[in-house]
């Protein structure tokens, strides 16, 4: 079933614009035509005439024909009566000529009422179509468009705006994708071609013995070891990023000493202090946030370094710190460890994902808080996760 036609914006507005000027143009004739005609038009008599009297008049209209008629009162009479009868006839036409000419400039004005409506709102809806033409523009490959509306600063300038915002942080969503992509193919391809140049270098020696393939099979073991815990991790951050799909209340406190109870820690001193500290989310990425950063704490450690964990409740919001022991990290390479597959040492020193911190970062946001880190002067490094309480309102955007 094929749709009516439907008006434009611009000219409904139009068509609005004209009927309020029609409706306010024909109030102010009707009240102009009916204040003039309860005043009257009174004419003027000749210049050589008088005004009958009231006591004149009312004889004259009581005096009959008879033996003795008064003429000259009769004269007086009719004088009178015709010069009623002038300023009735005057004033009935002068309200002719002025419901005419009030018609007829009320639709003139209403025609130019039209026109001038028509080219004003199609300049105020231009910003509509540069937002619009933006739109068509913006693509998921191409979403540089922008509005960039010039102009005083108004509803439509600030939906301009509001809508460069927005394409800007797609864009940057549809980059980061694309870079998160890419290197997590990067990071698969690895063990894959680790297992596969294993399994070539022992097939194709004629002289392999036993113990080279046990040796081929640990090898390809600890690259599917590899590969299982980057698509978990990858998972992970991919459940993260959906947001909560389960809220209650958690104390961060309680599962930062279940995680450490079975964390292998190796023979790092890790010392805690747990102050109650509850949240509202998700108990299983509340879990893998302080999971995922002992076990960062513990991989860029130094050997028997020591571990710091802390919750507690500050200013409405909760606060988990872990800190470690490890070598001296500049200020400039931390602004990158949040980043997927970041890694502030050479990619081969350690066995990570390079996705453990960026989890954090993930679980974090969803739940309307944020994670940061600082270099410690001493070396290691300090990351700090802060949550909103339950009842408090997150104003992050």
């Amino acid at each position: 079933m094929s749709r009516r036609p439907q008006l434009t914006v611009r000219a409904r507005l139009t068509l609005l614009y004209t009927g309020l000027f029609a409706v306010c143009g024909a109030i102010v004739v009707a009240v102009s035509y009916i204040l003039v005609a309860q005043m009257g038009v009174q004419s003027q008599p000749p210049s050589s005439a008088k005004s009958v009297p009231a006591s004149i008049l009312a004889h004259c209209r009581s005096e009959q024909p008879g033996t003795h008629p008064n003429k000259a009162l009769i004269v007086e009479c009719i004088s009178s009566l015709e010069q009623q009868l002038g300023a009735q006839h005057q004033r009935d036409l002068t309200l002719s000529h002025l419901l005419l000419y009030s018609l007829l400039t009320l639709g003139a004005v209403i025609a130019l009422a039209a026109i001038l409506g028509w080219i004003f709102s199609g300049r105020s809806l231009r910003p509509v179509h540069r937002i619009t033409a933006a739109a068509r523009a913006a693509s998921e490959h191409n979403l540089s468009a922008r509005v960039a509306l010039q102009g005083p600063h108004d509803e439509l300038s600030e939906l301009a705006e509001t809508f460069d915002e927005m394409l800007s942080r797609l864009q940057s969503a549809f980059e980061s994708q694309r870079q998160f992509i890419a290197n997590a193919s990067h990071e698969l391809r690895t063990p894959l071609s680790v297992m596969r140049t294993t399994v070539d270098v022992v097939l194709t020696n004629p002289d392999s013995t036993p113990d080279d393939l046990r040796g081929m099979g640990r090898d390809i073991r600890a690259a599917v070891d590899h590969a299982e815990h980057l698509i978990g991790a990858l998972l992970i951050l991919a459940r993260s990023e959906r947001g909560l799909t389960v809220r209650e209340e958690v104390d961060l406190a309680t599962v930062a000493e279940d995680v450490v109870d079975t964390a292998d820690i190796g023979d790092r001193r890790l010392h805690a202090t747990l102050d109650p500290a509850v949240i509202s989310g998700d108990p299983v990425l509340a879990e893998r946030l302080i999971a995922n950063l002992i076990d960062n704490a513990v991989r860029y450690n130094t050997s028997a370094g020591d571990i710091w964990i802390s919750t507690r409740t500050v200013a409405a919001a909760t606060q988990l710190t872990v800190d470690n022991a490890g070598q001296i990290i500049s200020p400039a390479d931390v602004d990158r460890i949040f980043q997927p597959f970041q890694r502030l040492n050479d990619r081969t020193s350690h066995d990570g994902s390079g996705l453990g911190l960026t989890i954090v970062a993930s679980i974090a946001a969803i739940h309307g808080g944020a994670a940061t880190a600082i270099p410690r002067k001493d070396g290691g490094l300090s990351v700090t996760v802060r949550i909103p309480s339950p009842g408090v309102t997150s104003h992050k955007a």
